[in-house]
């Protein structure tokens, strides 16, 4: 027996676990800190690397009090985080401003100019990362900052670091970014990085997007490394702070999706929706091949022995926020009664474009479209169109990998949402028409448990520490009437979601979209609690729907 710490960096707190060997999850405490943003400009959003640090302290010390647990008894912790955000320190790795957090979009000019150039000079990197360089990944993120420091500010400069890297060095006492482990999971999937072209893309490339890139490159050193490696010892001084014992493994690190997709039991063949503010869609294959459209496939990224595939929606639960938050009541309470709506009956088709599309158009500047609206929708109709709106499009990006060979023999929803939306899995299962599994149980940080186990060599794989430790599934099955429905309302869906997407779409005949996803004409939208007694008519949703003379 065994029992190791887990801890999970989301956008606004950390979730530490321990987690027993052979009893499972022991307890888990989170402990929260801020994000900020800033009214004149909603691209801006930025974290302070010493406010999650502390916070790790908490949620640390409270879970080992929450459960009677001996800090000398934790084997290794292990940690993921948000990403990519990025920080930029000095030489003795203290950081000059605050990180660059994952939902910052601050870098669109970068990303452009970084697209465009790696298709003009036939930079292969480009096509790996779906053939569209994002503003929310590492080389865009650091070019920006660059334009925006300050001349001291740029003199100081010793790396840029991902998140999850820099927890780890501060943990293992990491004072010089020569002694800096990378993460291949972090550099893989936002920086380009691939030993199939020799690391990182080459410095003529670079100095060619921005002459304020020349020497950047070999400053983003270090050792490039999976899981299965040990980043270093916890250090004395930390160890002290969270009441651990110095000297324990620590892993290098990932991305907070990237081990939910382990923890909620993800093997080859299966994809996980980690489904929270965002949707990070994670799969794996032994085979590595180019998905065009979808941001990364990298060897070793989720299972060191396995090709990682990331896919994912800017926007899912901000999106719910946003519709709850515009009604002046939270997601909970607009919630209450959706259970009872049926496939389709809002008469609204709501594209989930309010944060731009991540997969497959990847465009940051692509706004949110509701489509079908009449003078009596309500909140609560918007808020069930978007979560029908969010399953089409993760039907979009899951058959896009099945095109390109990805396997998808499971689909598992991970993530915080599905854990408190049955309304939800039971959508994305008829829109999918696929069963969808979901843990019966919280899954967050326990693939970080996973792989702490496997550091402290209680486990010899991922696999051994998953049958072992993950939950079983709650099985949502696709309802063969509802299935139907989302079928015709899919094709409408894929026709506007390209038409309306893509700068350089061939004109599409767009005229039938209303007419048949909103069939107002001659009918009237049923109340949830109204009995759907309608005969069959000219509109799409004739379950939904029910005749009105005049």
């Amino acid at each position: 027996m065994a029992i190791v710490a887990g801890a999970d960096f989301g956008t606004l707190s950390v979730r530490v676990t321990l987690l027993d060997s052979e009893k499972g999850r022991l307890g888990t405490a989170v402990a929260e800190y801020p994000l900020h943003r800033r009214r004149e400009d909603p691209d801006y959003a930025t974290q302070s690397h010493d406010d999650q640090m502390e916070a790790l302290v908490r949620a640390t010390r409270q879970v080992l009090e929450q459960t009677g647990t001996r800090g000398e008894d934790v084997a290794a912790m292990a940690l993921d985080t948000t990403g990519s955000s990025v920080l930029m320190v000095d030489d003795a790795m203290q950081p000059i401003g605050p990180y660059y957090l994952w939902c910052d979009h601050r870098a669109h000019r970068e990303a452009r100019e970084i697209t465009e150039l790696a298709h003009t000079t036939g930079l292969e990197a480009i096509e790996w990362c779906g053939g569209v360089y994002s503003h929310e990944w590492g080389w865009a993120k650091l070019l920006h900052w660059l334009r925006n420091a300050t001349a001291e500010e740029r003199g100081r400069f010793g790396t840029a670091i991902e998140n999850c890297d820099m927890v780890a060095a501060t943990l293992t006492g990491v004072t010089d970014p020569a002694g800096i482990k990378r993460s291949v999971c972090a550099m893989g999937h936002k920086w380009m990085w691939n030993p199939k072209w020799g690391g990182m893309p080459s410095e003529e490339f670079l100095i060619r997007v921005d002459p304020l890139l020349a020497g950047i490159r070999e400053k983003i050193g270090g050792e490039y490394l999976t899981s299965d490696h040990i980043y270093g010892g916890l250090h004395a001084h930390w160890a002290d702070r969270m009441g651990l014992k110095a000297g324990i493994p620590i892993p290098v690190g990932a991305f907070d999706a990237h081990w939910d997709a382990l923890g909620a039991g993800c093997k080859e063949g299966d994809v996980v929706n980690v489904v929270g503010t965002s949707t990070c869609i994670i799969a794996m294959a032994e085979k590595t091949q180019l998905v065009p459209g979808v941001c990364g496939v990298v060897p070793g990224s989720v299972d060191p022995q396995l090709t990682g595939i990331e896919a994912g929606l800017s926007a899912v639960g901000d999106i719910f926020e946003a519709i709850a938050r515009r009604a002046g009541k939270n997601v909970k309470e607009l919630a209450q009664g959706l259970e009872s709506y049926r496939a389709g009956q809002t008469g609204l088709l709501r594209l989930s474009w309010d944060n731009g599309d991540r997969t497959v158009l990847v465009n940051p500047e692509l706004g949110g479209i509701t489509l079908g609206w009449n003078l009596i929708h309500t909140a609560q109709d918007e808020l069930h169109a978007a979560i029908e709106g969010t399953a089409f499009h993760t039907r979009i990006i899951l058959e896009r990998m099945e095109e390109y060979g990805v396997p998808v023999e499971r689909v598992i929803n991970g993530g915080g949402i599905p854990q408190n939306n049955a309304t939800l899995n039971q959508i994305y299962a008829n829109v999918l028409n696929k069963p969808v599994l979901v843990p019966d149980g919280v899954p967050t940080s326990l693939g970080s448990g996973i792989i702490a186990l496997v550091a402290a060599g209680v486990y010899p794989s991922i696999e051994a520490a998953q049958a072992a430790l993950c939950l079983p599934f709650k099985t949502y099955m696709p309802e063969a009437k509802a299935a139907a429905v989302y079928e015709r309302l899919y094709a409408l869906y894929r026709k506007v979601y390209f038409a309306f997407g893509r700068p350089d779409a061939s004109a599409v005949v767009l005229g039938d979209v209303l007419r048949q996803d909103a069939g107002w004409t001659g009918s009237r939208r049923l109340h949830p609690q109204e009995p759907a007694g309608r005969s069959e008519g000219h509109d799409l949703r004739s379950e939904a729907h029910q005749h009105q003379d005049g």
